[in-house]
């Protein structure tokens, strides 16, 4: 089987649980560090999907890799390879597949919920899932809107596009590819950014983030293992 793409933006917002469920669904995978200078592929033709994880850029910077990876997403869904992104790699996708992202109202930063919608394609993609609040980790600024064509299967009452899907294609706002180590690095590394908004309903504090790992953590990762598994059904085998 061709393996799946994962392009890292960022070295502490890497593949996280994403690549552990690969894996035991025996997936291979092959990481392209775009952080370390790794060449953007031309074409999605040698993979068996493409995974975009989160960075603390934006995508309407002035990065020299942000055109190339839209041109390869757009190579992708002409071509029926699944394209999931995480956060960045949900607006990358938005952005490559005529959205917009823009400035959201507030910064989400931590533990919270969102309410799935309730139609079929969110039932497909959800389960039991679909039309329930659900736990999910946040961390970001910006928001996409939802690409034409495409179908909304998250919201919350602080960014109402979470989540959507167009055809096999997943794109996040929110973080479900999270460890208790991504955790506490980002939350050591980036705990300036969140005290600075912590009065902010929709921020939590490093500590209130870590200390509800065990509380949540499980929770999300049963929404994890669903979201995936309806991902790789399409694979290209």
């Amino acid at each position: 089987m061709k393996p799946v793409a994962i392009f890292r933006h960022s070295p502490t917002e890497g593949p996280g649980y994403f690549a552990i469920f690969l894996e035991r669904q025996g997936i291979p995978w092959k990481l392209i560090a775009v952080d370390e200078g790794a060449a953007v592929p031309a074409s999605a033709e040698e993979y068996a999907g493409l995974c975009f994880m989160g960075g603390p850029m934006s995508v309407n910077d002035p990065l020299p890799w942000i055109d190339p990876i839209c041109a390869l997403i757009r190579d992708a869904v002409a071509r029926d390879i699944p394209v999931i992104g995480h956060c960045l790699g949900g607006q990358l996708i938005s952005k490559a597949l005529g959205g917009q992202v823009t400035k959201n109202a507030v910064k989400e930063i931590g533990w919270g919920e969102a309410l799935a919608e309730d139609n079929e394609i969110a039932r497909r993609w959800l389960g039991d899932f679909a039309g329930q609040a659900n736990t999910v980790f946040q961390w970001h600024g910006e928001t996409f809107s939802i690409p034409p064509g495409a179908t909304r299967l998250f919201a919350n009452a602080y960014c109402a596009n979470q989540m959507y899907v167009l055809g096999p294609h997943l794109g996040m706002q929110c973080h479900v590819e999270m460890t208790p180590e991504m955790i506490a690095t980002w939350t050591s590394q980036w705990a300036d950014e969140a005290l600075a908004v912590g009065d902010l309903p929709s921020v939590q504090t490093p500590d209130e983030m870590n200390g509800q790992v065990s509380e949540h953590l499980p929770v999300m990762r049963a929404l994890s293992d669903r979201l995936y598994t309806a991902w790789i059904a399409e694979l290209r085998r």
